[in-house]
């Protein structure tokens, strides 16, 4: 009898997917414990100003001799908090008014639709900045704002989604033996809509973080230190003009490795649900000869033996040959 071993979930064995839950851990474990592992106070001045990367200071120094690596540390937690409490306000919203608007016949889907579609053109950033510049650093106040203005997108994908499975049969069994709309909802389309929620979702959070940082790094401080207030402090103190290039360059690494990693989380959400890009790599097939030959998915006739064409259409979308 073999001994059992362990296995990761079938989701996380995608290596796209593996790579970005690890990344995004890296940045989960530092929001967590980032300020109490930060070797000063992020506030903390000194007498070594505008100085390099050193044994006491890792990442260098600003302009007021504040240590860098413990900004960046205690703005971890600031930039994962409001991210992923802003997306998951938008997610939700997305979910209700986008499966509502989806389902429901008559006038109350073309609402919730035309809804969807005033919150889609408004001009979210510029919005944000004259509400959040007015409530002095309202920490929830962004958070509210960010989540209300950035759900329309993912609303009309779930919109469209919605509507493809209302008229499945299933739907149409189930409305037929007497069961409430919720009932449906909650049971028969919303398991349907898992994998477009969670990439959603992403989407959503790498959105917030960005924009985030960005009314931070114009001045509107979101939260008392994140990246942005890094960039933002770099920028104003001309930073690069003093080659000074530890003030912004671990900060703009940060932004990149954990956008990184969500774009990469959310490509392995689309390959585990999506059989087409889950069966990457090329395939054997059995010619008429009984030779084996290697082949790619699509239209292109791939060559066998000399003379002998396979075509790519004897696959089907799962791999298995036809």
């Amino acid at each position: 009898m073999r001994p059992n071993r362990f296995r990761l979930p079938r989701f996380l064995r995608n290596h796209k997917a593996a790579a970005g839950a690890l990344i995004l851990l890296f940045f989960l474990v530092f929001a967590v414990i980032g300020p109490w592992i930060a070797p000063y106070s992020p506030d903390q001045t000194g007498t070594a100003i505008v100085v390099g990367p050193s044994s006491a200071h890792w990442f260098g120094t600003d302009q007021l001799g504040r240590d860098i690596y413990s900004q960046l540390l205690v703005g971890t937690r600031g930039v994962v908090v409001v991210g992923f409490l802003a997306g998951a306000i938008a997610t939700v919203l997305s979910m209700l008014i986008g499966i509502a608007s989806g389902y429901l016949p008559g006038r109350g889907g073309e609402s919730l639709s035309v809804l969807s579609n005033v919150f889609l053109v408004l001009p979210a950033l510029p919005l944000l900045i004259i509400i959040t510049s007015t409530q002095q650093s309202n920490g929830w106040v962004v958070i509210l704002v960010i989540g209300l203005t950035s759900w329309a997108w993912n609303a009309r994908l779930m919109r469209a989604q919605t509507l493809s499975l209302r008229r499945r049969d299933y739907i149409e069994a189930a409305r037929a033996t007497g069961e409430s709309t919720s009932r449906i909802i909650v049971f028969e389309i919303l398991p349907n809509l898992t994998a477009l929620i969670a990439s959603g979702f992403i989407g959503t959070v790498v959105f917030t973080v960005l924009t985030e940082i960005t009314l931070a790094f114009v001045g509107i401080s979101v939260s008392e230190w994140n990246w942005g207030t890094v960039l933002y402090w770099a920028q104003s103190q001309d930073a690069l003009a003093q080659n000074a290039w530890w003030w912004f360059v671990p900060a703009g690494l940060a932004i990149a490795l954990l956008g990184t990693g969500l774009a990469l989380l959310n490509f392995g959400i689309d390959e585990f649900v999506n059989p087409r890009l889950r069966s990457s790599g090329p395939a054997r097939i059995k010619t008429a000869t009984g030779r084996r030959v290697r082949m790619r998915i699509g239209f292109t006739p791939v060559t066998g033996a000399p003379g002998e064409l396979v075509p790519a259409l004897a696959q089907d979308p799962e791999g298995e040959t036809l």
